[in-house]
């Protein structure tokens, strides 16, 4: 039972150390590029967010 439970343990940290990093493809240098990545709606806190991409004020750069 903890020969099993110990083997389980170990496939799930090789998993996560196998699963793919997120490869952040801003700052942005305007809306159009980070729309061409696929970017859109990008909330303040975000890595990506700039004041400069959000418009109106409420939080969102590049809004749909």
């Amino acid at each position: 039972m903890i020969r099993t439970l110990i083997v389980a343990l170990a496939i799930a940290c090789a998993a996560i150390a196998a699963a793919p990093v997120a490869a952040a493809h801003g700052p942005y240098k305007n809306c159009t590029e980070a729309h061409q990545d696929g970017r859109y709606d990008i909330p303040k806190g975000d890595p990506d967010y700039w004041p400069a991409g959000d418009r109106d004020g409420d939080g969102i750069a590049c809004e749909s």
